[in-house]
């Protein structure tokens, strides 16, 4: 897929794609400049005129913010926001033109205020300016009535002055919405970069955790397929039917299974249980387990076969290397900061002076590599992966990882 710098819009998407942006914030913004018309209205004496007067202007105006729109999406589509800003400027500057243009158009067509302003000038005399009108009153003389011309009726450099002056105010409003509006648009872009940057993570996340999982599974076959060959070579097809019957089981069980999901420490269990069951119709005499897990941790969830390697090495390293009763042991228990840590472990079962063979702690290969990279893969720097020998004998595994309870 091809990528350009700083794109403005999706691929897929249509021209005015955006147009819930400008439908709600046109009407917002020249929303606000009624109300500062309401709330000058309301000072005078005759409102209701100043507000009819005005609403031509409001309706006009939005016209042209809408225009300043279409302009942008029609011209600067799929371009940058640079584009796009040279497009919303030269469109402010076009609808502020417009806009004082028609001021000046309308001017004679507005209806005349009945509001009236009386003040004295230094000279002794009153002007009152009522509407089109100024009336000079003057002691000991009639007043002096003057009609103010419209302003299409003044001369044509006039009428460009005026339509001048009022078009830098509007530009000033135009380019605020533009602004608001390119704002909008570099937040989308920005949220958007960074939606793609999360599900491409997640997306590769997936994929590095499904390939660990597809490791499990072909690992654990080969052994087990070891196990059920020496017992039918040694003549205990009671023990290889036992086997086969529980491997049946867990293969059901386990490929059943999303590769990339996660189960509740539970059902974890649960599946470790159906392949120790296998492992002690290998090793009846010599395997014993126990497993503690809390009630309140039981529905955490981790990567499913997780543990899987970590028994596995438990028993290759521990119970088929010694001729004695070898424990094998799960535990999950609390860390008080929204961890929980779970270890696997194998020592001799009554213990004593002797120690399960130097096997016990050479390298364990695929198997715990392979369980320490699906840790951080799913959990990242929140978990930790721990093994040794332990001071007493056998080897232990610590996973720590966070205590998530949501499917």
């Amino acid at each position: 897929m091809k990528m350009h710098p700083h794109p403005v819009a999706e691929e897929d998407e249509g021209t005015f794609a955006d147009w819930r942006i400008a439908a709600k914030s046109i009407p917002a913004f020249w929303l606000v400049y009624a109300l500062t018309v309401v709330a000058r209205a309301l000072l005078g004496t005759d409102p209701w005129t100043s507000l009819l007067n005005k609403l031509p202007t409001i309706a006009v105006g939005m016209l042209l913010t809408a225009g300043i729109y279409a302009a942008m999406r029609l011209f600067a589509f799929k371009r940058s926001l640079t584009a796009l800003a040279v497009t919303a400027a030269v469109g402010s500057l076009i609808a502020a033109s417009a806009q004082g243009i028609l001021l000046v158009a309308l001017d004679g067509h507005f209806k005349p205020s009945k509001e009236e302003f009386r003040f004295q000038t230094t000279e002794g005399f009153t002007i009152i300016e009522k509407g089109d009108t100024l009336k000079v009153e003057r002691a000991a003389q009639d007043p002096l009535v003057l009609t103010m011309p419209h302003m299409n009726a003044m001369d044509s450099s006039k009428q460009i002055r005026w339509a001048a002056d009022a078009a830098v105010t509007w530009f000033f409003f135009f380019a605020a919405w533009s602004a608001f509006y390119l704002a909008s648009v570099a937040q989308a872009n920005a949220l958007n970069v960074q939606r793609r940057l999360a599900d491409a993570e997640s997306a590769a996340q997936s994929a590095q955790v499904r390939a660990l999982r597809y490791q499990v599974n072909p690992h654990f076959l080969f052994n087990t397929l070891n196990s059920l060959s020496s017992l039918v070579m040694t003549g205990r097809p009671e023990r290889a039917e036992a086997m086969l019957l529980a491997l049946s089981t867990f293969f059901r069980t386990s490929l059943s299974l999303d590769p990339s999901a996660d189960v509740s420490l539970a059902e974890e269990i649960d599946l470790q249980r159906l392949y120790l069951d296998i492992e002690k119709a290998r090793f009846p005499d010599r395997l014993q387990v126990e497993i503690d897990v809390p009630a309140d941790l039981q529905a955490a969830r981790l990567p499913a076969l997780l543990l899987q390697p970590i028994v596995e090495n438990a028993i290759k390293y521990g119970v088929s290397k010694s001729r004695k009763a070898v424990l094998i042991r799960i535990e999950a228990r609390h860390l008080g900061d929204g961890r929980m840590v779970v270890e696997i472990s194998n020592r001799l079962k009554h213990g004593g002076a002797d120690q399960l063979p130097a096997a016990t702690h050479e390298g364990t290969g695929l198997g715990l590599s392979n369980v320490c990279q699906r840790l951080e893969a799913r959990f990242r720097t929140r978990a930790s992966c721990r093994y040794g020998p332990m001071t007493t004998g056998g080897f232990k595994v610590s996973l720590t990882m966070p205590i998530e309870t949501n499917v």
